[in-house]
């Protein structure tokens, strides 16, 4: 799975508005230690209340199950 580079380039923790970076199924972002699902391989869920603390997508091993 792969996010358009130039999505990726503008994508932002909607927390703490630092960049972040693509890790599995997920946009990870390592300051605030969140973790955002990609949906249908190719859209990023960004919606805080859908996040995922860091640790549990690093116990899933950055994979999920979830679907549009």
């Amino acid at each position: 799975m792969t996010i358009a580079k130039d999505l990726m380039e503008i994508l932002a923790c909607p927390k703490c508005k630092s960049s972040v970076k693509e890790n599995g199924m997920f946009i990870v972002c390592d300051r605030c230690k969140l973790a955002y699902p990609v949906l249908n391989e190719k859209i990023p869920d960004m919606l805080m209340g859908d996040s995922w603390e860091l640790e549990k997508a690093k116990r899933v091993k950055f994979k999920h199950t979830l679907k549009l």
